[in-house]
């Protein structure tokens, strides 16, 4: 097991972005925030969008779901299940052509 987040995901910034969007000022979420990040590449690879962190619009798109994962991480809740974030939709449509 790691022990630190750079050993869990090697010289990787992008965490500290995510953290800073999601304004986390701690490191108790470094691991969720990575996993997440990696859950979020995953799902835009499948919807058919390469990893390109130097396109601004694959970095919103990364973001837009890792800070609705985060903010809907628990199993029970008293409102109900909304919708991917807007636009995220067309996000994708656009990283995918």
């Amino acid at each position: 097991m790691p022990n630190t987040l750079k050993e869990y995901i090697g010289d990787h910034v992008e965490t500290e972005e995510l953290k800073l969007f999601l304004r986390i000022d701690n490191t108790e979420d470094d691991i969720l925030v990575a996993d997440l990040r990696t859950a979020a590449e995953g799902y835009l690879a499948n919807a058919g969008a390469k990893i390109d962190y130097e396109n601004g619009l694959y970095k919103l798109a990364i973001k837009l779901l890792v800070s609705n994962w985060y903010e809907n991480r628990t199993t029970v809740s008293e409102k109900p299940l909304s919708k991917m974030p807007f636009g995220l939709d067309t996000i994708i449509v656009q990283l995918c052509c």
